[in-house]
C-alpha cells in the first residue's frame, strides 16, 4: 500500500511539473489517503502483534 502512495505521489509531481493542475491535484489526494490508511494499518498491526505478545523485530 505504501508503494501505491508513493506511485501516486509521483504521478502528482509529473503532473503538476507538466501543467496538469486537476490530475496532480487529484493524485495528491489518492497519495495522502493511502499513506493515511498505510499508517492506520500499520498501528493497527503493531498494536494486536503486541497486545499477542510476539516481539517486535
Amino acid at each position: 500500500m505504501l508503494g501505491w502512495a508513493l506511485t501516486f505521489l509521483i504521478i502528482a509531481l509529473i503532473a503538476a511539473a507538466m501543467g496538469f493542475g486537476g490530475i496532480a491535484g487529484a493524485s495528491a489526494g489518492i497519495a495522502q489517503i493511502l499513506f493515511v490508511l498505510f499508517l492506520i494499518l500499520f498501528v493497527v498491526a503493531m498494536v494486536v502483534r503486541a497486545l499477542r505478545g510476539t516481539p517486535p523485530l
